[in-house]
C-alpha cells in the first residue's frame, strides 16, 4: 500500500517529467523549422508566414535570440488572454464549449476541496478507527488516516460526511444548471449569428421507399414538390461511391510516392528502382517513376469507368438524399416533422454540414443499421469484460507482490526505498495508460461499423462507449479484485442491496492507485500533449521526403482536432473520481484540481494555435456531458451510502436516499428546460434569420449556392484530376429540371396534382389554388400523364450530384 512518501515521490517524478516536456516544447516551438508544427492553424488561415532570419545559415534553422528562451512559459498567459467571443470566431463553438468542461471541473472541485479539507480532513484525522481496529493483519497508510476509513464504526462523526455530501450535491447541481443555461444561450446565439451554411437549408432524407416506375431522384423530387411545394428547392441523391473512393485514395497514395521518387531523382540524379512484389520485398526490379506513372494512368481509367458505373447504374443509387429548401424555416419544418403515415419511411433529420458527412456510411441500407448496432452492442459487452483480464494481469505485474512472484531475483533491487516508491506510486498508472493506447481506435472502428452518417455522431458514439469502458474497467476494475468474470459472477450471485457495500468497501483502499493514475495520465499526459512529438516527427519526415510544392507543405501540416471521442471520456473519469472520493478520501482532490487547471491552459493554447476542427456541430454534444456528470454524482452518493453501511452507520443512511432522488429530478428539469435547444431549431429563429437575409441580400442565388454542396467528395476529386473535366463537370453542375413522372400508380400522391417547374403553384390542392391569382401552366403531371409540350428526352432528368 502506497504511503504519502510514495505519493510525494511519484508527484515529484511527474512534476519533473511535465517540466521537461514544457521546457522541450518551449525550445522546439521557437525554432524556425518547427513553426508550422506548433502554429499550423494560423498558416491554414493565411495569417502567418514562415519566419525569416537573416545572417548565417544556422539562423534559418535555429533561433539564436537567447532572450526568447528566458520567457519559455509566456505561452501560458498568452493562451488565457484571448476573450471567449473572439475565441468562438477563431475556433468555433465546439472548441470553446469543450474548454468550458475543464472550467466546470475547476468551478466544482475548488470549493469542494476547500470544504472537504476544512471539515472532513480534521474529522477523519482526529479519529482513531484504524488504531483501535480489531481486524488482524490490517495495514494502513497516512492517506487512510485522513480518509473516512479512520472514523470508528457507528460514530456520530459520520453526520459531518452526510452534511458535506448534501453541500457537494447542491454545489455541483448549481454549477451544472448555470453552465447548461449558459451553453444553451451560447448555442442559440451562435446559430443566430452564424454565416450562411449549406446545412442550415438542407435535410437528410433516408429510407425512401422503392418505386418500380421512378428513380430515387425523380421520386424525391415529386414527393417534395407535392408535400413541400412552397419551400422545396433542390436535392442531391446519395450514391454508393465507396469503391470509387477507395480507387481515388489509392491513386492519391501513388501520386505521393511518385512525388517522393521524383524528389529523390532530383537529389541523387539516379533513377530510383523498386521491386513489384509483396511490400516491395520481392519481384522484378523496375523503374520507380515509370512504374508509378503507369499505375496512375491505369487507376485513372478505372476511376473514370467506376464513376460512370456509379452515376448510371440504378443499383448504385441509395434510398437517401440531401434535400435543400428555399429557407431555413422550410428546412426546420421538414427536419422536425413526420412526413408520411408510415413512421419508418421518408425519415428526415438535419443534414450534417458538408465537412461533417461521413460518406462511406451513407451507402449502408437503413434496414441493416439496427442489426449492425445489435452486433456492436454484443461485441462491446465482450470487449469490455475480456479487456479486464489483461488489465488485471498487467496491474498485478506492476505491483510489488507481482514482481516478487514473477521475478524473485529482483527482490534486492525493489527493496531499495526509491525504487519501491517508484513502483508503488508511478508504475501501475503508466502500465494501465500504455495498455489502453489502442482502445480509442477500436471503439471508433466499431462506431463506423454501426453506420452513423457524420463524423460528429461517430465521435459521440465512441465517446459514450469509452466512458462506459472507463467506468467498468478503470474504475470498477481497479476497485474490485479478481478477474472480470469472477467479478461478474460475484455480482450476479449477491443481492442488489450489497452492490454499494461491495464497492464502498473497496473505495478507500484504491485511493493511492487513482492518485498515481491521475498524475501519469493527467499531469504528464497533458504536458506531453503540448509537446506534440508524434506530429513533429511526421511533419519533418513528410517535409524531407514528399514536400515539393506549397500545397504539399500545407498537407504535411496535420493540425489535427480536439478528439472528442477520447478527450471527453477522460475528463468524465476525473469527474467520477473527484465526486466519489471527495467525501471519502479528500487527498485525491488537489491532484484533480491540478489536472483541470493544467489541461484548461494547454488545450486553450492548442485550440488557438494548433487544432483545426473538422466540423462544427454548435456544441451538440453538451447534453451528453451534462448527463455523465450527473451519473458520476449519483454514483458517488450510492457509494457513500454503501460505505456508511459497512461502517455500521445504517441509521444515518436513509438521510442520503433523498440525494439520488433530488439529483435525478434535477436532471429531468434541465433536460426539459434546455435540451430542446440542442436537438431542435426554433421556427421563430429560422424565420428571423431568413427575413434578415432576404432584406440584406435580395439578389441571392440560393440554388446555385446549394446545388453542389453535398456532392460526394470523390466526384469532385476525380473531376479535378481527369482530362474530361469540362464535360463531366457540366454534367454534374447542370441545374436539375423537374420531369414528368413515370409512375403508373398514385402511390405516395394523395390526389392528382399538376406541379409547375418552379414549384410555385399546385393546382391540385384546392386551398392553394384559391390563393393563386395567376396559375402557371403545368408541365408536370404527378399522376402519370405526359405533357405533349416536352419531348421524350425530357422524361429523364440529368444525374443528381
Amino acid at each position: 500500500m502506497a504511503t504519502l512518501s510514495d505519493i510525494a515521490l511519484a508527484a515529484a517524478i511527474n512534476i519533473l517529467s511535465a517540466f521537461i516536456f514544457f521546457v522541450a516544447f518551449a525550445i522546439l516551438r521557437l525554432q524556425p523549422f518547427n513553426d508550422r508544427v506548433y502554429f499550423p492553424k494560423w498558416y491554414l488561415k493565411g495569417l502567418r508566414t514562415d519566419p525569416v532570419h537573416g545572417g548565417t545559415l544556422m539562423r534559418k534553422f535555429v533561433n539564436l535570440d537567447w532572450k526568447s528562451y528566458v520567457r519559455f512559459l509566456n505561452w501560458m498567459p498568452a493562451a488565457i488572454r484571448m476573450p471567449e467571443l473572439e475565441l468562438i470566431d477563431h475556433a468555433g463553438l465546439d472548441s470553446v464549449v469543450y474548454l468550458r468542461i475543464y472550467l466546470i471541473g475547476l468551478k466544482i472541485f475548488v470549493p469542494i476541496a476547500f470544504l472537504a479539507w476544512a471539515v472532513l480532513v480534521p474529522v477523519n484525522w482526529t479519529s482513531d478507527g484504524l488504531a483501535n481496529s480489531k481486524l488482524k493483519n490490517l495495514t494502513s497508510s497516512d492517506i487512510d488516516r485522513i480518509s473516512i476509513s479512520n472514523v470508528q464504526s457507528g460514530s456520530q462523526r459520520f453526520w459531518a460526511h452526510i452534511v458535506i455530501a448534501y453541500a457537494f450535491t447542491f454545489l455541483t447541481c448549481f454549477v451544472l444548471l448555470k453552465e447548461y443555461e449558459k451553453v444553451a444561450a451560447m448555442r442559440l446565439h451562435f446559430l443566430a449569428s452564424e454565416k450562411r451554411r449549406a446545412d442550415q437549408f438542407t435535410v437528410l432524407v433516408r429510407n425512401i421507399p422503392p418505386d418500380p416506375d421512378e428513380s430515387v431522384g425523380e421520386l424525391v423530387e415529386h414527393f417534395f414538390l407535392v408535400n413541400h411545394p412552397d419551400t422545396y428547392l433542390t436535392h442531391q441523391v446519395v450514391y454508393n461511391a465507396n469503391t470509387l473512393a477507395k480507387l481515388v485514395k489509392k491513386k492519391k497514395k501513388l501520386q505521393n510516392w511518385l512525388v517522393y521518387y521524383q524528389n529523390k531523382l532530383e537529389r541523387t540524379s539516379q533513377r530510383p528502382e523498386i521491386k513489384t512484389g509483396f511490400l516491395g520485398l520481392c519481384g522484378a526490379k523496375v523503374d520507380a517513376i515509370d512504374h508509378h506513372n503507369a499505375e496512375i494512368d491505369r487507376l485513372s481509367k478505372e476511376i473514370a469507368l467506376e464513376r460512370d458505373k456509379v452515376t448510371n447504374d440504378p443499383k448504385s443509387t441509395m434510398p437517401a438524399a440531401f434535400v435543400s429548401f428555399k429557407s431555413r424555416w422550410g428546412a426546420a419544418v421538414c427536419a422536425q416533422t413526420q412526413q408520411t403515415r408510415n413512421p419508418t419511411s421518408w425519415l428526415t433529420d438535419w443534414a450534417p454540414e458538408p465537412r461533417d458527412v461521413y460518406w462511406s456510411n451513407l451507402a449502408i441500407p437503413y434496414v441493416s443499421l439496427t442489426i449492425r448496432r445489435l452486433i456492436m452492442a454484443v461485441a462491446f459487452f465482450f470487449l469490455t469484460f475480456f479487456f479486464m483480464i489483461p488489465i488485471a494481469f498487467v496491474q498485478t505485474l506492476a505491483s510489488l507482490d507481482g514482481i516478487r512472484k514473477s521475478a524473485p531475483w529482483l527482490e534486492p533491487i525493489i527493496s531499495v526505498p526509491f525504487i519501491k516508491s517508484f513502483i508503488q506510486g508511478f508504475l501501475p498508472g503508466i502500465a494501465l495508460k500504455l495498455f489502453l493506447i489502442f482502445l480509442p481506435t477500436i471503439l471508433m472502428i466499431m462506431a463506423k461499423f454501426e453506420g452513423f452518417g457524420s463524423i460528429s455522431s461517430l465521435e459521440r458514439r465512441a465517446a459514450a462507449r469509452y466512458y462506459i469502458f472507463n467506468f467498468v474497467n478503470i474504475f470498477l476494475g481497479n476497485l474490485l479484485t479478481g478477474t472480470a468474470f469472477q467479478q461478474l459472477d460475484t455480482f450476479l450471485h449477491q443481492s442488489a442491496n450489497e452492490y454499494p457495500i461491495t464497492i464502498g468497501t473497496a473505495i478507500p483502499l484504491k485511493a493511492s492507485f487513482f492518485i498515481s493514475y491521475i498524475m501519469v495520465d493527467g499531469w504528464a499526459g497533458i504536458a506531453a500533449e503540448v509537446l506534440m512529438l508524434k506530429p513533429l516527427i511526421i511533419y519533418h519526415l513528410k517535409n524531407f521526403f514528399l514536400v515539393k510544392t506549397e500545397k504539399d507543405r500545407e498537407e504535411a501540416m496535420d493540425a489535427g482536432s480536439i478528439g472528442f471521442n477520447t478527450g471527453e471520456p477522460r475528463i468524465q473519469l476525473y469527474f467520477l473520481l473527484g465526486l466519489v472520493y471527495a467525501p471519502v478520501t479528500p487527498t485525491v482532490l488537489p491532484f484533480i484540481i491540478v489536472f483541470f487547471g493544467l489541461a484548461y491552459v494547454v488545450f486553450r493554447h492548442q485550440i488557438i494555435n494548433v487544432y483545426n476542427q473538422e466540423y462544427e456541430s454548435g456544441a451538440a454534444f453538451w447534453p451528453d456531458v451534462h448527463v455523465r456528470i450527473v451519473i458520476a454524482l449519483i454514483i458517488s452518493q450510492i457509494v457513500l451510502m454503501g460505505l456508511l453501511t459497512t461502517k455500521k452507520a445504517a441509521q444515518s443512511t436513509p438521510f442520503l436516499i433523498a440525494l439520488p432522488i433530488l439529483t435525478i429530478w434535477f436532471h429531468r428539469y434541465c433536460k426539459g428546460r434546455f435540451e430542446s435547444a440542442f436537438v431542435k431549431y426554433p421556427l421563430q429563429e429560422a424565420m428571423m434569420k431568413d427575413t434578415l437575409e432576404r432584406a440584406t441580400e435580395p439578389n441571392l442565388n440560393l440554388k446555385a449556392y446549394l446545388q453542389n454542396a453535398y456532392v460526394h467528395r470523390v466526384f469532385k476529386a476525380s473531376l479535378d484530376e481527369d482530362d474530361d473535366e469540362d464535360g463531366d463537370s457540366q454534367k454534374w453542375e447542370t441545374e436539375s429540371v423537374p420531369v414528368p413522372t413515370k409512375r403508373q400508380s398514385r402511390r405516395g400522391t394523395p390526389v392528382p396534382s399538376k406541379i409547375s417547374v418552379s414549384g410555385a403553384s399546385s393546382p391540385s390542392l384546392p386551398e392553394r389554388q384559391s390563393r393563386r391569382s395567376t396559375p402557371v401552366p403545368s408541365k408536370i403531371s404527378v399522376s402519370g400523364a405526359s405533357s405533349p409540350s416536352l419531348p421524350d428526352s425530357s422524361f429523364r432528368s440529368p444525374p443528381e450530384p
